[in-house]
């Protein structure tokens, strides 16, 4: 967590991935909301803190949902996210969603950059740096997603990797005019149960901070939310949340189940 004196806040995104058709997906974000109210009302909270000022959650439902999932959680302070957006500002690009498009459905909060992409969809720096710069222009939020292969780590790189992929962009961009955070997510860890121990996370999660006060000055740095991301669950939320330098999750499987996802997100 933040360090003493140091105001991060925490985010919770759930990234529902290619799952759940329109109506399952509004049940689900209502349901979520649902959940998140019932804690709050047992805690004695009185609503979500903005970003920055406490915990927030974001959920991320496919393109085709965004709409159903809008309406389900207005009012409710959890915000609208999307899985990704184009590298361009807009024209040809027959299948792909701008910024622009995305900021008009009411999205508040854009991933870029998840290690699906990169390995699955061949993504390389370069292009997730243009999808950052979109996304800023269009006054968005973002969560910029970084992490090594079992391979990379295997052979001793995976602080090496990371901060390249951190390097990348925030050498581009000013962090005193962008929203950005950073979600390290170690691609070994990413829907195969296995999770990187909490000292893992906090020694990553440290050289990002480290990496981002080397490119954009150390106040930038400690301003930074790094959120850790790869089989997160109920059971291992709280121990990964209790480290230093981790300031939130980015939840994948476990986001799909209401109660299984209000369970990670922390009382405030």
């Amino acid at each position: 967590m933040a360090e003493s004196g140091v105001r991060r806040g925490v985010l919770i995104t759930g990234n529902w991935k290619m799952n759940l058709l329109r109506a399952a997906s509004r049940e689900l974000a209502a349901s979520v909301v649902r959940a998140l109210a019932a804690r709050r009302s047992v805690a004695g909270g009185s609503g979500f803190a903005p970003p920055g000022a406490g915990v927030q959650v974001a959920l991320a439902p496919p393109f085709t949902a965004i709409d159903v999932v809008r309406d389900a959680i207005r009012g409710s302070g959890v915000l609208l996210a999307a899985q990704d957006v184009a590298a361009a500002r807009e024209g040809a690009h027959t299948g792909e969603v701008s910024a622009a498009m995305l900021a008009d459905a009411g999205v508040e909060l854009v991933i870029v950059g998840h290690s699906e992409r990169r390995h699955g969809q061949g993504e390389t720096d370069a292009i997730v740096l243009d999808k950052v710069q979109r996304v800023i222009e269009a006054g968005l939020l973002v969560t910029l997603c970084v992490g090594e292969t079992g391979a990379e780590r295997d052979a001793g790189r995976a602080e090496e990797v990371v901060a390249r992929q951190v390097g990348a962009v925030v050498s581009r961009v000013d962090l005193r005019r962008a929203s950005l955070q950073i979600a390290y997510e170690p691609v070994w860890a990413i829907g195969t149960g296995r999770t990187a121990t909490p000292e893992d996370a906090r020694r990553m999660h440290a050289r990002i901070r480290a990496t981002v006060a080397a490119a954009a000055g150390g106040e930038a740095a400690q301003a930074l939310i790094i959120q850790y991301g790869g089989s997160v669950k109920p059971d291992n939320a709280a121990a990964l949340l209790a480290q230093e330098d981790v300031d939130g999750l980015l939840v994948g499987g476990a986001s799909l189940q209401a109660a299984s996802f209000a369970t990670v997100v922390p009382s405030w």
